[in-house]
């Protein structure tokens, strides 16, 4: 395992609820607010340095153009970012720590749970994630990601630099995204697409997060991120109650220390004196054991992963038709273990991801177009398989197929 920086590596806190408890009112463009008082940026982050951060998530967190454009900011994304990033430098680069550039979800979704284009998400990452890199952030942070178009969209945008990348997903208790995928086959997709590291943030607490990581750890070939919450802000209770205290939290962090995590901090509610307790547990631990031969040589559409065995049995070709859904289904009675697909164009390669999770199969492409390859293992959402018996030249195919983490066979 190659990772950049030294682990355990310790994270910082929340963002958002410490701000608000220090005053910033709800409804206003958390970014705006922060560049109009960048004194209580300073005392925050300042804070989480001296309990122990290695590292600081600038706030860039909403500054991308679908979040700005709610604010008529749109047009101000670069240099909202930079000047984000540069705040959070003159805090964290005296002291020698890392600054994160965070980006968030788009609030779009492709179909079926929405009418974007993949391409526009791509394009708005990619402005913000330039801006970034060229504020001279350490690594890029993908955070409380629920689609994993978003997620797909972000790391081929994020991969446009040489900076590390981190991702990190919210799931409900059941394990589900918002447009119902599941955290394994996101991890088996990404880590595919070479991210460096993988984990859970926000989503809930440490005891509910235990049971996620301890599921895909042995998957996992990179090192995995957990930042839960330490619970939600009662602004309404003096005692604050809804909060884990500083050592429930640390004791609570050490379990998903000892399943394995070793890039740690806290989201929501989580403070300075949450992170002086995790500092003292982070302590406990060296960097981690992966496996030595992760179980991750697998297919994955946003629902499930499929693990291959030695010998693929496609099926006979499947056109890209409007019946391909029914057809696909009725594949599940057949004695194969791979759907193969023709896509022969931009159309058929669009019709296939928005099908692509009416199988129980692991789904196989066969093209003869490297430009209508590309498409399609661009949109699908998930780890595709390439028939090598595509007439394209496999010195071609085999960087495709490594860009978007596809598994030639």
């Amino acid at each position: 395992m190659s990772f950049p920086f030294h682990l355990p590596l310790l994270l910082d806190g929340a963002t958002a609820t410490n701000l608000a408890a220090a005053g910033m009112p709800g409804g206003v463009c958390v970014e705006k607010w922060i560049l109009e008082n960048p004194e209580k940026l300073i005392r925050l982050q300042s804070g989480f340095i001296a309990a122990g951060a290695q590292a600081v998530y600038a706030p860039t967190f909403g500054a991308n153009r679908a979040c700005l454009s709610s604010y008529g900011l749109e047009a101000e994304v670069a240099d909202i970012n930079q000047r984000l990033v540069a705040l959070s430098q003159s805090v964290a680069k005296p002291a020698r720590v890392l600054v994160g550039g965070n980006v968030c979800p788009t609030g779009l979704f492709v179909p079926p749970f929405g009418d974007a284009d993949f391409d526009d998400i791509y394009d708005i990452y990619r402005e913000q994630i330039r801006a970034l890199d060229d504020a001279g952030v350490d690594f890029i942070v993908i955070e409380t990601q629920t689609s994993l178009a978003d997620m797909r969209a972000a790391v081929l945008a994020a991969r446009t630099t040489n900076l590390p990348v981190f991702v990190t997903i919210t799931v409900d208790e059941s394990g589900r995204t918002l447009t119902g995928g599941s955290l394994l086959p996101a991890v088996i997709t990404l880590q595919a697409m070479e991210v460096d590291a993988i984990g859970l943030n926000c989503s809930f607490g440490p005891e509910p997060m235990l049971e996620h990581i301890k599921q895909v750890a042995p998957h996992i070939s990179v090192p995995i991120i957990a930042k839960p919450n330490a619970g939600v802000p009662m602004w309404n209770s003096p005692a604050n109650s809804g909060i884990l205290t500083p050592d429930e939290f640390a004791a609570q962090m050490r379990r998903l220390m000892e399943a394995g995590a070793r890039i740690v901090g806290g989201c929501c509610g989580s403070t300075a004196e949450h992170l002086k307790a995790l500092a003292q547990v982070a302590k406990e631990f060296g960097p981690p054991v992966i496996p030595e031969e992760p179980d991750c040589y697998a297919a994955a559409n946003e629902r499930e992963a499929f693990f291959l065995g030695d010998d693929i049995v496609f099926s006979e070709p499947i056109s890209c038709t409007s019946s391909l859904g029914e057809d696909l289904i009725d594949l599940d009675d057949e004695q194969v273990t791979a759907a193969l697909v023709e896509v022969n164009s931009l159309d058929d390669a669009m019709l296939l991801s928005e099908n692509s999770t009416m199988t129980r199969l692991p789904i196989a492409v066969y093209c003869d177009s490297l430009p209508v390859l590309d498409a399609a293992l661009r949109y699908f959402q998930g780890r595709l398989i390439v028939d090598s018996a595509c007439p394209i030249e496999i010195e071609l195919i085999e960087p495709l197929a490594a860009k978007y983490g596809a598994i030639v066979y």
